[in-house]
C-alpha cells in the first residue's frame, strides 16, 4: 500500500470513528450523568486529569521516537527498528515505574483532596487504582504501537482502540440504567484496556513477524541514542506546557469549587473539544506539506502558503466562534437541560481559549515545520503563569478565574511570543511583518461579529419552548448568517482567503468535469 493509499485509509478511518464517537458520546454524557450523578461523573473526570498529569513522564517520547523510526522503515531496516522499539520499551518501563511511584504518593492526600466528597475512600481508590493500571498497560505491554504510529498504520489502533471503546461506553451505560453500580462501571474500563492489549501484541505480531517483541535490551542502549534524548527532552517541555493548559482546569475546579462544578464544565469542554478535534482532522496533512514546502526553500512561496493558512484559521475560529455563541446554551438546554447551562462569561472565556487556538495552530505549524523547539523556556513559563494565575484567580471568581489564567498565558506566550519566535528564528524577518498582516484579520472578525450579533439581535429564538428541530433551524440561520457576512467580507478584503477560496472552487470544477 502506498503512501497515499495509507493516507487516505488513516482518514476514512478517522472521521468514521469520529462520527461515530460523538454520537456515542453525546448521547452516552446524559445516561452518566442522570443515572450515575454529577459527582461521581466529577469525580471520575477529576481522577482522569490526575492521571493525565502523571502521564507528564511520558510527554516527548513517543513524539521523538516515531520521528526516528521513519527512515528505517523506509530502508527496512529491521535490525535497526528493532533497536528504537528496544528503546522505547527500556524508557517507557522507567516512565512507568515512576507512575507507579507517583501515582501512589499522590493518592495518599486523597483524604485531603476529597474530604467534602460524599463518597467513601474505598471507592475513591478504587476508581484510581483502576484507572491507573490501565494506563500502565500503555507503558508495559502496548508500546509497540508506536511502530504502527510511524508506519502510517494508524487506522489499525484507531480500529482498535475505538471499536472498543465504542462497546465498553455502549456496556457502561446499560450498568448505569440497570444497575447504577460504581465499581461494575469503572471495571468495565479495565477489562476493555487488557482485550486490547492482547488484541494489540496479535496484530503487531502478524504484521511485523520479525519485530522483537520481549526485547533483552538495557538501559545501556540509551547510550546509543544521544540525538533522541536531547529531543525529547525539548519536545517533553513543550508538551508540559500544553499539558497545563488542557488538562488542569478540570483538577483546579475540583480543588477550588466542586466535583459537580467538573461535571458541568465538562459538557462545555467535550463539545469544544470534539470541535477542535474535527477542525484538527481537516488539517491533519498540512503538517507534513509544510515540512516539504521549507524544504524547498522558496521563500516567496512560504510566505504565500503562510497566509492562505492564516486566513483559513481565521475563518474557522471565527466561524465555529460565533456560531458557538449563539447555539452553544440552547443545545445544553435541549440534551442536558436547564440545571446544565453555566454563566455567559463562562461560555465567552471558553470560546475565547477556542479562537487563540485555532488562529494560532499555523503558527505552531510552521514552528514545529522548522523544527524550533529551543524555546523550551517559554513553554515552561507558560505552563507556570497558566496554574499559578488559574489557582489565584480560581480561588476569587470559581470556574470563571481557572479559565482567565489559561487565557492570559495563551496571549502572552502564544499569541505574542510564538510569533516572534517564529520570525526570528524560522522566516528570519521582523515580527511586525506578522502583525501588519495578522491586525487587518483581527478588524475584519470584530466587524463581523457585531453585525452578525446586531442580526442575530432580531431573530426571536424561546428556548424554552423548543425542540430539537427548532434549535436545527436556528443553528442553519445563524451558519448561513455568519457564512455570509463573515465569509463574504474575508473574500473581499483578505487575498489569502480569496486565493483559498478560487482554489476549492478549481477543485470542485474538476471533480465535476471528471464525471
Amino acid at each position: 500500500m502506498s503512501r497515499v493509499s495509507k493516507s487516505l485509509k488513516n482518514a476514512k478511518v478517522g472521521v468514521f470513528f469520529f462520527i461515530v464517537s460523538i454520537f456515542v458520546q453525546f448521547f452516552s454524557r446524559k445516561i452518566f450523568l442522570d443515572n450515575l450523578g454529577d459527582e461521581f461523573i466529577g469525580l471520575e473526570t477529576t481522577l482522569r486529569s490526575v492521571l493525565g498529569f502523571l502521564n507528564l513522564a511520558e510527554l516527548g517520547i513517543g513524539t521523538a521516537i516515531g520521528f526516528t523510526l521513519y527512515k528505517p522503515i523506509f530502508d527496512k531496516n529491521h535490525k535497526e527498528i528493532n533497536k528504537i522499539i528496544a528503546l522505547l520499551g527500556v524508557l517507557y518501563k522507567r516512565i512507568g515505574y515512576i507512575i507507579i511511584g507517583v501515582g501512589v504518593i499522590t493518592s495518599l492526600f486523597f483524604p485531603l483532596i476529597f474530604n467534602d466528597t460524599s463518597f467513601t475512600l474505598v471507592l475513591i481508590y478504587f476508581v484510581f487504582y483502576t484507572l491507573l493500571f490501565s494506563t500502565l498497560l500503555s507503558y508495559f505491554a502496548n508500546y509497540h504501537q508506536s511502530l504502527l504510529g510511524a508506519d502510517q498504520k494508524g487506522y489499525i489502533i484507531q480500529g482498535y482502540v475505538q471499536t472498543l471503546i465504542i462497546v465498553r461506553v455502549i456496556l457502561q451505560a446499560i450498568v448505569a440504567i440497570y444497575l447504577k453500580e460504581f465499581y461494575v462501571y469503572i471495571v468495565l474500563e479495565l477489562i476493555f484496556s487488557i482485550i486490547y492489549s492482547v488484541l494489540l501484541r496479535k496484530k503487531v505480531k502478524k504484521e511485523y513477524p520479525w519485530l522483537i517483541i520481549n526485547s533483552t535490551e538495557k538501559a545501556e542502549i540509551i547510550k546509543e541514542y544521544p540525538d533522541i534524548i536531547k529531543k525529547i527532552k525539548q519536545v517533553f517541555v513543550h508538551k508540559m506546557g500544553s499539558f497545563v493548559k488542557n488538562g488542569t482546569d478540570n483538577i483546579l475546579i475540583a480543588v477550588l469549587v466542586t466535583l459537580e462544578s467538573v461535571a458541568f464544565f465538562g459538557n462545555y469542554q467535550l463539545i469544544l473539544t470534539k470541535l477542535g478535534g474535527l477542525v484538527k482532522m481537516a488539517f491533519a496533512g498540512t503538517g507534513s506539506a509544510v515540512g516539504n514546502l521549507i524544504a524547498e526553500d522558496n521563500q516567496q512561496n512560504i510566505k504565500k502558503v503562510f497566509w492562505e493558512l492564516m486566513a483559513i484559521q481565521f475563518f474557522i475560529a471565527g466561524f465555529f466562534s460565533m456560531i458557538l455563541y449563539f447555539t452553544m446554551e440552547p443545545f445544553i438546554l435541549l440534551w442536558l437541560g436547564a440545571k446544565y447551562i453555566m454563566a455567559k462569561t463562562t461560555l465567552l472565556l471558553l470560546i475565547a481559549n477556542f479562537f487563540i487556538y485555532q488562529i494560532s495552530s499555523t503558527v505552531e505549524r510552521f514552528k514545529n515545520a522548522y523544527g524550533l523547539y529551543q524555546d523550551t523556556w517559554a513553554a515552561a513559563s507558560e505552563a507556570i503563569l497558566n496554574l499559578g494565575i488559574s489557582f489565584v484567580c480560581g480561588s476569587i471568581w470559581g470556574i470563571d478565574g481557572v479559565i482567565t489564567g489559561t487565557l492570559v498565558s495563551l496571549i502572552l506566550m502564544v499569541v505574542i511570543w510564538k510569533p516572534y519566535f517564529l520570525y526570528k528564528n524560522g522566516f528570519h524577518k521582523s515580527v511586525w511583518l506578522y502583525w501588519k498582516g495578522v491586525l487587518p484579520l483581527v478588524v475584519i472578525f470584530s466587524t463581523s461579529a457585531m453585525l452578525v450579533n446586531y442580526i442575530i439581535s432580531y431573530m426571536p429564538y424561546d428556548r424554552e419552548a423548543s425542540n430539537f428541530l427548532d434549535w436545527t433551524l436556528y443553528a442553519t440561520k445563524i451558519t448561513a448568517i455568519v457564512s455570509v457576512i463573515y465569509g463574504g467580507t474575508l473574500f473581499v478584503f483578505n487575498n489569502g482567503f480569496k486565493v483559498f477560496v478560487y482554489r476549492m472552487r478549481d477543485l470542485v470544477a474538476k471533480k465535476l468535469i471528471r464525471k
